[in-house]
């Protein structure tokens, strides 16, 4: 797992930058409910994509368990909370939407953050959520057939699972949307360098020796240096069910950052 109080001041240069953040933020708000008042953006990372969930009427929150991260965030959203995830500090049923962008792939126990959103949507908000991450990835190039023999189906962040997570709490399927993750096209390199790191390790049986090898077919491969094509990500969106609608409320019971 990455330091991510040490990588906030790359994250943003490393992963896509704008681009990418403006592809996420409208697939999300493609699914957010027009009556929505409220967004909690949960792994909100440098504030990137959580910026760009503002619209008229609709408060945006992010949260963030990363103080580097978070610190960063403020700055671009002006309320943002330190907090972990699983231990959000809301009120039960306090929030019409939550968010969560690049943060189950991460999640060994996701369970427990979707049993969490859960908690603090209001009967017939909606949890909007990327999942199999890695997976976007896929783009049918040479990297993807070196990998695809070590394959496994244990992603954290397996659609299927989120939802057989989400079915234990009432949240039930409400939609799903697509976007392009521009300037996020592995070359061969960088992809030995992920795996040696074990950023792969939900999604690939390849560990020591074996990932060493991967790693060493992988930067045999012709130009190695070159990005393949930009991954395809997949959101995935989850309605808490229940007869109030969102945005009865209001956003009054979400709690400002102190």
């Amino acid at each position: 797992m990455l330091d991510y109080d040490r990588e906030a001041a790359v994250y943003d240069a490393t992963r896509g930058g704008e681009p990418r953040a403006a592809a996420a933020a409208a697939a999300v708000l493609s699914l957010v409910p027009t009556a929505a008042r409220s967004l909690l953006d949960i792994g909100c990372g440098t504030g990137l994509v959580t910026e760009r969930l503002h619209r008229p009427g609709l408060r945006v929150i992010g949260v963030d368990s990363s103080a580097g991260m978070a610190r960063i965030a403020a700055r671009r959203v002006g309320d943002v909370v330190l907090a972990d995830v699983r231990r959000l500090p809301l009120p039960a049923a306090s929030v019409d939407v939550v968010s969560a962008v690049w943060l189950l792939h991460l999640v060994r126990d996701a369970r427990a953050v979707v049993a969490e959103v859960a908690r603090v949507l209001r009967p017939g908000g909606v949890f909007i959520a990327t999942v199999d991450k890695d997976a976007g990835h896929d783009v049918g190039c040479d990297i993807d057939a070196v990998l695809e023999p070590y394959r496994t189906a244990e992603a954290y962040d397996r659609a299927e699972r989120i939802e057989e997570f989400g079915a234990e709490h009432g949240l039930i399927p409400a939609g799903a949307a697509r976007f392009i993750g521009h300037g996020q096209g592995r070359s061969p390199r960088s992809t030995a360098q992920a795996l040696l790191r074990g950023e792969y390790a939900s999604r690939l049986a390849a560990r020591g020796a074996v990932a060493e090898l991967l790693a060493a077919r992988l930067t045999g491969l012709p130009g190695a240096d070159e990005p393949r094509p930009d991954p395809r990500f997949r959101l995935l969106a989850l309605r808490r069910v229940g007869r109030e609608p969102v945005g009865q409320s209001g956003a009054s019971a979400i709690p400002s950052p102190s």
